[in-house]
C-alpha cells in the first residue's frame, strides 16, 4: 500500500474520512454540544489538543506498550490529557465548561480519539500520527462549528450573542432540540456524500472486468 505524505495524511482527516460527517464518529456529543458555535469550537479544540497530544504519546510508546494492555494505556493516555484540557478550560473559559458538561471528561472514552489511537497511532511513525490527529481534529471542529452555527441562528436568531433575526420574527426553537440536531447532521453529511465522495469506477466490459478471471480457463487461454 502507498505511504501517504504528512500533508495527505493531515487533508485525509479533514476531507476525505471527516470523522463526523464521513465516518460517522462521535455522534452522540456532536448532537449534544452543537445548539451553538461556540460551544461546537469549544468541543472540537479540546477534542483537536487531545487527539493530537495523545496521538504522539501513543506512537511514541508503540513499542514499549504491551499488545494485552494497549486499550487500558490508550485510555489512561487519552485521560490525562483530557484532565489537562478541562482543567485549562474551567480556569480560563468556565462558561464554556458548565455549556459542555459532562461531554468534556467523556472525551476520555470518544470513539474518535480511541479510534485514531488504536487504528493509526499505534502503527505509525509519530510525525504521520500528530499529522492524523491535527487533522482529524480539525475535521471534528469543523463539522461541529457548522452544525452549531446553522443549529444556533435558526433555533434563537443570534450569532455569538448578535441578533440577526428580527425578534418580531419567531426562532424555529426545534433546532435547539435533538430533533433539529437529527436534521441538521443528516443534511451536512448528504452534502458532503454529494460534493467530495468519488464518482464510482465505472464498470469494465469482458474478462477484465469479471472478479472471477482469474479462476476461469478462458481468461488463462488469452480468450473471453
Amino acid at each position: 500500500m502507498e505511504k501517504k505524505s504528512n500533508l495527505q495524511v493531515l487533508l485525509n482527516g479533514i476531507i476525505k474520512e471527516n470523522p463526523t460527517l464521513v465516518l460517522i464518529l462521535g455522534t452522540c456529543p456532536t448532537l449534544a454540544v452543537t445548539t451553538s458555535a461556540q460551544n461546537g469550537i469549544g468541543m472540537g479544540i479540546a477534542t483537536l489538543f487531545v487527539l493530537t497530544c495523545s496521538n504522539f504519546v501513543i506512537s511514541l510508546l508503540k513499542r514499549v506498550i504491551s499488545d494485552k494492555i494497549r486499550i487500558p494505556a490508550y485510555i489512561v493516555i487519552i485521560a490525562g490529557f483530557v484532565t489537562v484540557v478541562q482543567l485549562l478550560i474551567q480556569a480560563f473559559a468556565p462558561e464554556i465548561d458548565k455549556s459542555l458538561g459532562v461531554f468534556l471528561p467523556l472525551i476520555t472514552v470518544n470513539c474518535i480519539v480511541l479510534g485514531r489511537a488504536e487504528m493509526f497511532a499505534s502503527k505509525n511513525k509519530i510525525s504521520a500520527s500528530v499529522m492524523d490527529g491535527i487533522g482529524m481534529g480539525i475535521g471534528f471542529t469543523l463539522a461541529l462549528f457548522c452544525m452549531g452555527t446553522i443549529r444556533e441562528i435558526l433555533g434563537t436568531g443570534a450569532y455569538f450573542g448578535i441578533q440577526l433575526i428580527p425578534q418580531a420574527i419567531e426562532p424555529m426553537a426545534i433546532f435547539k432540540l435533538a430533533p433539529g440536531g437529527f436534521f441538521v447532521f443528516g443534511i451536512l453529511i448528504a452534502c458532503v456524500n454529494k460534493f467530495s465522495k468519488n464518482k464510482p469506477a465505472k464498470k469494465r466490459n469482458g474478462c477484465a472486468g469479471c472478479p472471477s478471471a482469474a479462476a476461469c480457463a478462458k481468461a488463462s487461454e488469452g480468450g473471453c
